[in-house]
């Protein structure tokens, strides 16, 4: 039955639409309610997706392959097949909670041959690398970890992710990591570039734009093996406050992130769509701006609240992202920074922009048609980026 409160709730929450479905029961006060409060009742029956038409002969085969005796099923929830390469070498500088997390993901999705963790807290990288080897025994991941102090054991890497660097405290922005971490990653990158010619390079470490920067002439790799991440991260954060405030799961959200990791962020707001339908269909323009908001502050939120460090558990799976984009085993177009050659109107800065990634690096970038705001808003973040470069 929907009530009045239930009206009162999602408008509470800015939603100017709310689904009933056709065997429920909407009493007169709930729709006075929403008269009033201007949410308008979407009844059903809804759309569903049509069931795929299989013919005979593929029925068959299917029936008859799986009383093969080899054959088994595959796990609830497993992922579908695909092309999905395995990684074989992947390297990650820094066993911090990123870092750490992130090999702890790897090693039990079992995407990658090797994993190897450099930190130059002594035996920090050595002691997670055993975590993960015998948790092996039970996720049954046939993937090999090994720890190291010593930089030199990116020795023949083909992704190199960077974790390391001092992390945000309280109060700190991000520009003011650049002196802190430059030095850190000119080292990082050069060593890469003598031990691992051969290898795509992964910047998490803050302030990301100009770290990415960093490590491009660091290394002095094509722009396309040196990636940064942040829109991944960015868009996560963002889509989740959509979903919250509208009321339905994640999935339902379609949202990028572009620019800066930071405050000069640029969120596609003008191709986000909720249920395929553009957000003022469920939200109202100020609590769009809130949630925003929401992720531009976001990681300042968890620095803030944890005092000595930075977040960790979303940063990880955002590099995940990228990496499960590379290896195929994910499709389409997903926001990184790369360094820029004329794309969106912008020259020799790195920027977040959609990329389609393989195990070699970018493969391309893809233009979106933006608005006249969101253009404008790409070129400010370009500028501060390059001002800060300059300046630092």
């Amino acid at each position: 039955m929907i009530g009045a409160a239930h009206v009162e709730r999602a408008s509470r929450r800015g939603r100017r639409q709310l689904e009933v479905s056709p065997h429920s029961i909407v009493t007169q006060q709930a729709r006075e309610t929403a008269a009033r409060l201007r949410v308008r009742l979407r009844e059903g029956p809804f759309e569903i997706p049509a069931r795929p038409v299989v013919s005979g002969a593929a029925a068959l085969y299917r029936g008859l392959y799986r009383r093969n005796p080899g054959w088994a099923s595959a796990p609830r929830g497993a992922p579908g097949p695909s092309r999905a390469e395995r990684i074989g070498r992947l390297v990650i500088v820094g066993a911090g909670g990123v870092g750490g997390t992130l090999a702890h993901l790897v090693a039990a999705r079992g995407i990658a041959r090797e994993v190897v963790l450099v930190d130059i807290v002594p035996g920090l990288a050595a002691s997670i690398a055993l975590d993960l080897d015998h948790s092996c025994g039970i996720t049954g991941s046939e993937t090999r970890a090994s720890g190291s102090v010593d930089l030199r054991a990116a020795n023949g890497a083909d992704i190199v992710v960077i974790t390391a660097g001092r992390p945000r405290a309280p109060g700190m922005q991000r520009a003011d990591l650049l002196r802190a971490n430059r030095r850190t990653l000119r080292t990082i990158g050069e060593t890469i570039r003598d031990t691992a010619p051969g290898a795509v390079v992964i910047v998490v470490s803050n302030p990301l734009d100009e770290m990415t920067a960093e490590a491009f002439h660091a290394t002095g790799f094509a722009r396309e093996r040196v990636i940064g991440m942040a829109g991944t991260l960015d868009s996560a954060r963002l889509r989740a406050a959509l979903a919250r405030a509208a009321g339905v799961p994640p999935p339902d959200v379609e949202v990028m992130v572009l620019g800066s990791h930071g405050d000069e962020m640029v969120p596609l707001l003008s191709r986000a769509r909720i249920r395929g339908q553009k957000l003022e269909r469920f939200l109202e323009p100020g609590l769009v701006r809130e949630c925003v908001g929401r992720a531009v502050q976001g990681g300042a939120q968890v620095v803030s609240l944890r005092k000595t460090g930075s977040a960790s558990l979303a940063p990880a799976h955002a590099v995940l992202e990228l990496l499960e984009h590379m290896r195929g085993a994910a499709a389409g177009t997903v926001p990184a920074t790369v360094m820029l050659a004329g794309e969106y109107g912008i020259d020799g800065v790195p920027l977040g922009v959609p990329c389609r990634l393989t195990l070699g690096g970018m493969a391309e970038i893809e233009e979106l048609p933006v608005s006249g705001d969101e253009g404008s808003r790409l070129a400010q973040a370009a500028a501060a980026i390059r001002s800060r470069l300059a300046t630092a």
